[in-house]
């Protein structure tokens, strides 16, 4: 089984970033973690700040690849771009968030790239990313 985790803009910052809400674990060492629980599991990860190079991963990856597991970050609210991209693969994709949004900002209460998805995990900090490659087990 193959699975390409996508993170969006300012997920390269785990680690330093608003410790308080997203941990103190940068994601490549969780990464790392994820590896080790499921060797039997290759998994990929890409990260951009860049709305464009996030649809190109998702088209890159979406046809070849058991599953897709997409934190776009703030683009997660506003991206139709992404949502499209999602549609137009046959990968399934799971939305993974760290924090729970549903108990943040308004603004961060809806996703435009949810209905695209398979599922959404959200709230269980870095959690969330093992959560998801259970789904696809």
């Amino acid at each position: 089984m193959k699975i390409q985790i996508i993170n969006g803009p300012n997920l390269n910052l785990l680690g330093v970033r608003e410790p308080d809400v997203y941990g103190v674990a940068s994601f490549e060492q969780y990464l790392e973690e994820l590896k080790r629980r499921y060797p039997d599991i290759e998994l990929s990860a890409f990260q951009s700040n860049v709305e464009g190079e996030i649809i190109n991963k998702i088209q890159e990856t979406g046809f070849s690849f058991n599953g897709i597991i997409l934190n776009a970050g703030a683009y997660t609210h506003t991206s139709v771009a992404i949502h499209d991209a999602i549609k137009a693969i046959p990968t399934p994709v799971i939305e993974v968030h760290i924090s729970n949004v549903q108990a943040r900002e308004d603004f961060r209460r809806q996703s435009l790239i949810a209905a695209a998805c398979r599922g959404v995990i959200a709230g269980f900090g870095l959690d969330s990313y093992r959560l998801a490659v259970e789904a696809f087990r």
